[in-house]
């Protein structure tokens, strides 16, 4: 989706925070974010486990982990520069480090025992938990990061100027106090759409940098 952004292979896309860096990398500098939704101000991920044995992230040392996407900044990105920030090397500190590809699929593996722990989005965690797709009474929450931004829908730079303003303008319309609106709004687990800018990713960039993620 980058590629196709920064190649013009599309006009419109919808990015995760690390990801939007990347795109805005790809771009120098001219993709442009529009909009997210209220939730991705203050979206986090969250550290699961079927072990009692872990209680927090010190606990994680010797342990097999999780990440989900090396691309996600929710499945990977920000819970690394948070087990960074309390001393923790994955590779060194772990005995083993997957990746499950996707955030259903990290809880499917502590679930199962293929793992000791891992983290995913907070609002994957949520679903899978209402939809009865996790034993919580084996599988729990033992470390809930701090709040960070995250997904965006994103233009290429290029695009015309006022029909980038027709799209934000339709996102930030959309009421949920109207049915039809809300159906739209529910399908991205959205309760409304804000604007959002650049400068609002800068912490992520600066993250993965420190990861070595992106040079």
């Amino acid at each position: 989706v980058v590629e196709a952004l920064g190649a013009g292979k599309v006009d419109l896309a919808w990015l995760g925070g690390f990801t939007y860096v990347q795109a805005k990398l790809r771009t120098d500098g001219s993709a442009v974010p529009l909009v997210q939704r209220e939730e991705d101000a203050r979206f986090t991920s969250k550290f699961i486990t079927a072990r009692d044995d872990i209680q927090g992230y010190a606990d994680l040392k010797g342990k097999t982990f999780a990440f989900g996407s090396p691309s996600s900044t929710s499945g990977h990105l920000m819970p690394r520069h948070f087990l960074a920030e309390a001393g923790l090397t994955p590779e060194t500190d772990f005995a083993n480090v997957a990746f499950s590809g996707a955030h259903d699929a990290t809880a499917a593996f502590v679930g199962a025992g293929k793992v000791d722990a891992g983290a995913l989005n907070a609002s994957v965690w949520d679903k899978l938990v209402a939809q009865g797709k996790v034993d919580t009474a084996k599988v729990r929450v033992f470390a809930t990061t701090p709040p960070y931004y995250d997904y965006n829908w994103t233009v290429r730079g290029d695009l015309d100027p006022a029909l980038q303003r027709k799209i934000k303008d339709a996102f930030l319309a959309l009421d949920p106090a109207n049915p039809a609106h809300k159906a739209i709004l529910d399908l991205q687990r959205a309760s409304r759409f804000i604007p959002t800018e650049s400068a609002n990713y800068d912490g992520i960039e600066s993250a993965a940098r420190s990861a070595g993620l992106i040079k």
